[in-house]
This record gives C-alpha cells, structure tokens and sequence, in this order.
C-alpha cells in the first residue's frame, strides 16, 4: 500500500517508532505491554487485543492457565498505566474464540489433525461458545481507533451466534474439504478422561459445559459491533503464506 512501510522485528527488540496516530496490537498483550513500557512511542491512540480468558482461566484447576489469567491482568494494567502518563487514549478488546485465519490454538489444530488422521470427535457438550471471525475483530480495532468514545474503555467482544460447544465442532467438520470419520467422545468417557488426563488438560474439559460468551451490548452501542454468524469454511483453517 502506498505510503505504509512494514517493519519486522522481535518486539524484544523492536525500534521506536517515535510518534504515531495509532498502535495496534494485535498479538500477545503480555509482550506488547513490556514493549510499549521500553518504548518512547508516543501515539494518539492505543487499541490492544486481550482476552476473555482473563476471566474464564482465572479460577482453572491448571496453574498454567490462572498464570495466563493473571498475566492477562497485569499486562492490562501496565498497558492502561503507560498510556496514561504519556497522554495516549487506549481501549482494550477482549474477543471470545478466535478463528478465520488459520492462527488460533483452538479449532485450527482439531482440523490439523483430522487432516491427518481423517477423523474429527464429536462431543456433546453443551456449553456455549460464541466464536468471532478474526476479519470482523480487525474491523473492530479500526472501527474503535476511529470512535473517540471508545477511550479507556474495555470490551468484551464475540460472534454474532451463540451455540453449544458440540455444535460448534460439527460445523467445523462440515466446513473441511476432505471426509472425516466422526469419533464420539460420550459424557462419561470424558468424565473419566479428565481424572486421567494431563493437568494441563484439567482446565479445557471442565470448561466443555461451562458457557464461554461475551457481554458486547457496549460495543454494539459505542462502535457499531455487528459480527458474522459462525458459518466457517475452508479457508478459516489456512495460515496465510509468509511474505518475503
């Protein structure tokens, strides 16, 4: 695009970009925030993606997902403090499950892995998920960097349907461009798998029927949030290639 320069870097050592309009950050908030507090960038406006995962991990059985929480919230608050003393209006975006680029650490890899094994489990659980579309949450950074009420505020952010997690995992296997063999996954086979599993697993299988949604009245009302019903496609599993 004209007029755009692209810089890559490791934000361990990433160069100050002096003064800009706006700062996106759009990976994780922890490494942002220890850049953005090294830095002497000073930009009219921050939009930074966290997570709901600050609430939903907080109390998890696995350690490892409460120290995800807890990072969460110091990243946050650190974020919140620096913009602060250097005059910068910042709002934080908090998305539900991410998918559509292909990226995420959720769905992207049960397809992985149905494309290698040509199977996809099928579990009935009933908990809601409200997936968002990683193109309508970049929308969403643009629509709030542009909309002055949106100034130290902190949304909540998911897809325009909710739906039980069983249902959510069936039309991910209904978008993939190869057959799979359904496996079901019944109630009490995961019951016992979760007393058997890893710790690390203790936390997501006992989410399975916990409802996982977002509040997003507020950003309807500040910013226009319209998100997509989830009706993935192939394409929603594709990493983008990676440019010279």
């Amino acid at each position: 695009m004209p007029g755009v320069q692209w810089t890559i870097a490791d934000l361990r050592h990433a160069p100050d970009p002096g003064v800009v309009d706006v700062a996106f950050s759009c990976g994780p908030l922890d490494a942002f925030a220890d850049w953005f507090e090294r830095s002497g960038v000073r930009a009219a406006r921050v939009v930074a993606l966290g997570s709901l995962s600050i609430d939903s991990k907080r109390d998890s059985p696995d350690p490892a997902e409460r120290e995800v929480a807890r990072r969460l919230a110091d990243a946050e608050c650190r974020l919140q403090a620096a913009a602060a003393a250097r005059g910068c209006a910042w709002a934080v975006l908090r998305p539900t499950l991410v998918y559509g680029a292909g990226l995420d650490r959720s769905l992207t890899p049960l397809v992985r892995r149905a494309r290698r094994w040509r199977v996809f489990p099928r579990i009935d659980a009933r908990g809601l998920r409200q997936p968002v579309h990683a193109d309508d949450l970049a929308m969403a950074c643009i629509a709030v960097a542009r909309e002055p009420r949106c100034a130290g505020r902190i949304y909540a952010l998911g897809g325009g349907e909710r739906l039980p997690f069983g249902q959510m995992l069936a039309r991910v296997r209904e978008s993939l461009p190869f057959a799979t063999v359904a496996l079901p996954l019944p109630p009490p086979l995961l019951r016992a798998a979760r007393s058997l599993a890893p710790r690390r697993l203790h936390g997501a299988l006992a989410r399975l029927e916990q409802d996982l949604v977002a509040d997003d009245a507020a950003a309807r009302a500040d910013f226009g949030w319209a998100p997509r019903a989830f009706r993935p496609d192939a394409r929603c599993w594709v990493a983008p290639e990676p440019s010279d």
